[in-house]
């Protein structure tokens, strides 16, 4: 007997309609990787101190930048006016050079975005849902960029510093959970749908 097999994003589309258990634990999943992205980014912006010093924006906006670009930017720019302060070099370490590359894929990504708002406006010739896909692939790139960005960032004298001990083991995996759930959402409503035979 062969039945067609829709997408859902609770894990129903995967031919498991009869596994509560299933749909309940992909749900706690969802929320979890919420309560975790929100509470990593309270955490980082009270660990901060914000205000104390010009650095200390940095960390804040950067933590906040997985809601907006502008809060990257904005980022970006404590950050260079506190090494520029301090007489520092630039692009020294493995953390800001994949921040730059995170901020670079991350505009690309909102061109993507706008390329799949305005298909017809611009007149491109590939079909719009290719162009979800793309958009869809390139922000998993960006989020999976974000978090090997933040998980770098644990390694930083700064956060050693701030953080110690079997918080800085949680720290570092905290991040990981959050980019588990993304990559899964994104890779089941984007791949290809198949037809399961029972």
């Amino acid at each position: 007997m062969r039945s067609d097999v829709e997408y859902s994003p609770v894990g129903e589309g995967l031919g498991m309609r009869d596994f509560w258990l299933y749909v309940w634990l992909r749900r706690a999943a969802v929320m979890a990787a919420h309560v975790t992205g929100l509470g990593l980014t309270l955490t980082i912006s009270l660990l901060s101190r914000p205000g104390t010093s010009l650095f200390s924006w940095h960390p804040v906006c950067m933590s906040i930048a997985a809601l907006v670009l502008i809060a990257a930017g904005t980022g970006l720019g404590f950050m260079v006016a506190s090494k520029n302060l301090s007489e520092l070099p630039h692009l020294m370490s493995w953390h800001s050079m994949l921040g730059i590359g995170t901020l670079a894929a991350t505009g690309f990504q909102a061109a993507c975005g706008i390329l799949v708002i305005f298909p017809k406006l611009l007149h491109l010739s590939t079909p719009p849902p290719r162009l979800k896909l793309y958009h869809a692939t390139c922000g998993l790139v960006v989020y999976l960029l974000a978090t090997v960005t933040v998980v770098s960032a644990m390694f930083s004298d700064w956060f050693q510093a701030t953080v110690k001990g079997v918080a800085w083991w949680a720290f570092l995996l905290l991040p990981l959970f959050p980019a588990l759930v993304v990559m899964n959402q994104i890779t089941n409503a984007y791949l290809p749908r198949k037809k399961l035979t029972s």
